[in-house]
């Protein structure tokens, strides 16, 4: 029955993680607040991470960053440095293997790697 609701549902576990995140990132002070929303919302729509358990360890690992951050009293601009969507693309780089394009990466190169027979140029 687990794994049906799963099926149906999704993980509830990474949900309640994720819902757990999304409620200490609203306790955040105004500044780290925001730039944490706007780094997690450009992240969604870059990152394109298809597992579930990736995209929560992800937002755990964001909302930790922004939670220390704050409570040292570092800007936010020391966080994210002078450009914010290189140090997004960067923070997303530790989380690829949860993209989807990974998983067409590897089906790309398994059916050229089939149709090759293990032959170069044929």
């Amino acid at each position: 029955m687990s794994n049906i609701l799963d099926t149906i549902l999704g993980d509830l576990g990474d949900k309640r993680r994720w819902r757990e995140c999304q409620v200490r990132i609203k306790a955040l002070p105004a500044g780290h607040r925001a730039a944490a929303q706007a780094v997690e919302r450009y992240l969604s729509y870059f990152g394109a991470i298809s597992k579930g358990d990736v995209l929560v360890q992800m937002t755990e690992d964001l909302t930790e960053l922004f939670e220390r951050a704050a409570s040292d009293g570092t800007p936010v601009r020391a966080i994210v440095g002078d450009d914010p969507v290189d140090f997004a693309e960067t923070f997303l780089a530790n989380y690829a293997d949860g993209q989807w394009i990974s998983k067409e990466r590897r089906r790309l190169t398994a059916a050229i790697d089939a149709l090759d027979g293990g032959k170069q140029g044929a």
